[in-house]
């Protein structure tokens, strides 16, 4: 308990006096790609014209289990100073965005024989190791990448095996699927419907942890965006700017705006800037995330002749107009390729009505007698 109640006061006092610096931001100014360069040249080693303490730091590859201590420990859902594993913690998140603890299956402490020592991970509740949620082979290990807590994360060796360097992405629950203990998943991606690409297996977190998994990616495109386009990964599209591929980034915009940043995400990010002298700037400031990708995000699917208008997109309110000189066919479709809504839009009515449908990226397949295009939908 010694050790637990120790944790437990560095943490309070790591938080309370790591926020924000003045002016940390005042550079990025931009939008679009210019804005990701900006925020790029404030966390990365180039301090943009900042005070020298604000240089990222690379503290190298076993400094990370020192920095999960200060990072990692629970005290949001059991409370009890043990390691926080989003592959294991069992937690429930509410339609309201607030979270109902659940029972852990197995939990690890710092400070024992439960961190990795090269043995074991046959299974779950062994030991504890170092999960690369952008994986090592993608950048062939090199630092300071390897060594980046803000995408390097504690969680179990058994269910890191697992995972690999699977992507990440909706597991369709209707083939045969793995389940680990607190519902994280691994399985095929649900490959039905308009916008359908990776046919492979995928790993899939629980709701709780999807945001904090995809301003992870938001992080690592932006602090090393100067090489990404030299790292292959099926999750990115070979480019600097985009560098997220087209379908990974629709999940994970819809995984960031539906699991919004959480006070367990603001410690850990406070915790790693006292650490490393560099922050995550999608958990600071979430709307940066549309501010960058917003072309990418709004932009019609398919290059059509421009017969067909859809505002306003992103959307905020419950109707969404349909401006067209044909009667049309409006089929909605969610990211997972599920159809969630059908309606007529004629040359009189013409609004297509979002009301009932939640916070997040969707395809608008619009069909008339001559033909159909697809367009891309935000509803915020």
């Amino acid at each position: 308990m010694k050790h637990i109640d120790l944790i437990l006061t560095l943490l309070i006092s790591t938080v309370a006096f790591s926020q924000i610096p003045t002016g940390y931001y005042d550079s990025a100014t931009g939008t679009g790609f210019v804005l990701k360069t900006q925020l790029k040249n404030i966390i990365d080693n180039n301090n943009d014209g900042l005070a020298t303490e604000y240089i990222a730091q690379d503290l190298g590859y076993s400094a990370l289990y020192d920095t999960y201590e200060f990072s990692d420990i629970d005290v949001y859902f059991e409370n009890n100073g043990t390691l926080l594993d989003m592959y294991s913690e069992g937690v429930f998140q509410n339609p309201d965005n607030t979270s109902t603890n659940l029972p852990d299956a197995y939990e690890y402490t710092y400070g024992s024989n439960q961190q990795d020592d090269g043995t074991l991970g046959t299974a779950e509740g062994q030991r504890f190791n170092r999960e690369h949620v952008i994986p090592q082979s993608s950048f062939n290990s090199a630092s300071p990448m390897r060594n980046d807590a803000h995408f390097v994360i504690p969680s179990d060796k058994y269910v890191n095996a697992q995972r690999a360097n699977l992507p990440y992405g909706f597991v369709d629950t209707t083939t045969q699927f793995d389940e680990y203990s607190n519902g994280t998943k691994r399985g095929e991606n649900t490959t039905t419907g308009v916008g359908s690409s990776y046919n492979g297996d995928v790993f899939e977190p629980i709701d709780e942890f999807k945001g904090d998994i995809a301003r992870m990616y938001f992080f690592f495109a932006t602090r090393y965006e100067d090489q990404i386009d030299g790292f292959n990964y099926v999750m990115f599209d070979g480019t600097q700017n985009q560098a997220i591929d087209q379908p990974f980034l629709d999940v994970l915009y819809n995984w960031h705006i539906n699991d919004p940043v959480s006070q367990r995400e603001i410690d850990r990010n406070n915790a790693i800037f006292n650490r490393q002298d560099n922050r995550n700037p999608f958990i600071d400031n979430p709307q940066f995330v549309f501010e960058i990708w917003q072309t990418a995000l709004s932009v019609d699917e398919f290059q059509t002749q421009d017969i067909v208008k859809m505002y306003p997109n992103p959307a905020n309110g419950n109707i969404v107009y349909i401006d067209s000189n044909i009667n049309l066919v409006a089929e909605v479709y969610d990211v997972l390729g599920k159809k969630v809504n059908v309606q007529t839009i004629n040359t009189n009515q013409k609004q297509l009505q979002i009301s009932t449908l939640s916070r997040g990226v969707y395809l608008v397949k619009l069909t008339s007698e001559n033909g159909s295009i697809t367009k891309k939908l935000i509803k915020q």
